[in-house]
């Protein structure tokens, strides 16, 4: 199949960069296998991503991996930084890319957020990755979009 007839091309190649020809079959295949391969895999994020773009919730990998980045900061002074940013993108009433957590969890935050620690987000991440692992996984299993990324790498040989 050229580059430019395949659909799952055309979706990558903008944003990507050719993300398909670095993958392996035994990464995608690892996928299905459990959710934390998924998102702790080299590809397994951007792909997801740009799955979770077509039902419009990719803000939930985003928000995800912005916390995994988060957690990682040593420094005070970027920390708050980060924190003000994840709080104003994801976490306060109207944001953005505005994430599905429950009450206490966002007033937890907000109670947190002036002097942010390294588990500030640790409540809200949690929510964010069971919702993805109960409800978008496994339709992203399910979906055309991976059984396709499946087939093209099992008859292409990699």
């Amino acid at each position: 199949m050229s580059p430019s007839t395949c659909w799952l091309c055309k979706i990558f190649r903008a944003e990507e960069n050719g993300i398909i020809s670095k993958l392996s079959l035994e990464e995608v295949l690892q996928w299905s296998q459990s959710f934390e391969n998924l998102v702790t895999s080299k590809y397994g994020p951007m792909i997801y991503k740009t799955y979770l773009k077509t039902e419009h919730s990719d803000e939930n990998i985003e928000f995800w991996l912005a916390c995994e980045a988060y957690k990682k900061i040593t420094s005070q002074r970027k920390r708050i930084s980060m924190a003000r940013k994840l709080f104003t993108s994801y976490i306060q009433p109207q944001a953005p890319n505005e994430i599905n957590i429950d009450s206490p969890a966002r007033k937890a935050i907000i109670r947190n957020i002036q002097e942010p620690t390294e588990s500030c987000f640790d409540e809200a991440q949690r929510i964010i990755y069971m919702h993805m692992e109960r409800d978008s996984y496994p339709r992203f299993l399910e979906s055309q979009f991976y059984q396709k990324l499946k087939h093209s790498l099992q008859t292409n040989g990699n």
